[in-house]
């Protein structure tokens, strides 16, 4: 789900940047530091504006100056029991990894439906009903959240297509 955010990061410039137009540089390090990145528990998509940038303040023995900025982000937080389009990625026995944007998920052939087996006969690899069901790398499908993970910088999911209107979406 995507959210507007207020939030503040500090940010530091080189002396050699010092000058008159030292706010649009605070302004563009910022975007370039923090758009697209994971923040813990959501990914920044994307800086709005800016609307506090504090005076800076010399760090003792470099001659950086440090800025704190206030800024509005719209970012996007994945949620349990939410469910979201993704394009597969990789597919093997255990089940197929999926991107949905930054997300990185995994659906187990466990929360797969019973129906659709693996065919490791086919090239490239897929799930398949032997009907109109495929499954392989590039298939877009429909995934419900059902755990998430984050560590410093990154997030997994563990989704499901288990479950009506989920699945793979038919072009």
């Amino acid at each position: 789900m995507f959210f507007l955010h207020n939030l503040e990061r500090r940010v530091t410039l080189h002396p050699s940047y010092f000058g008159k137009n030292m706010h649009e540089l605070v302004t563009t390090k910022l975007v370039k530091d923090v758009e697209g990145t994971c923040a813990g528990d959501y990914y920044v998509i994307a800086i709005m504006d800016t609307f506090d940038i504090s005076e800076g303040r010399i760090l003792p023995g470099s001659g950086l100056a440090e800025f704190t900025v206030g800024y509005r982000a719209v970012v996007w937080r994945p949620f349990k029991n939410e469910v979201i389009d993704a394009i597969v990625t990789t597919v093997n026995p255990h089940g197929f990894f999926a991107q949905a944007g930054p997300l990185r998920l995994f659906v187990s052939t466990h929360l797969i439906p019973d129906e659709i087996k693996y065919d490791a006969s086919a090239t490239p690899p897929q799930f398949t009903n032997n009907a109109d069901i495929v499954i392989e790398q590039g298939t877009h499908v429909r995934v419900k959240i059902i755990g998430l993970r984050t560590e410093v910088g990154e997030m997994w999911a563990i989704g499901t297509i288990n479950g009506d209107f989920l699945g793979c979406l038919q072009a």
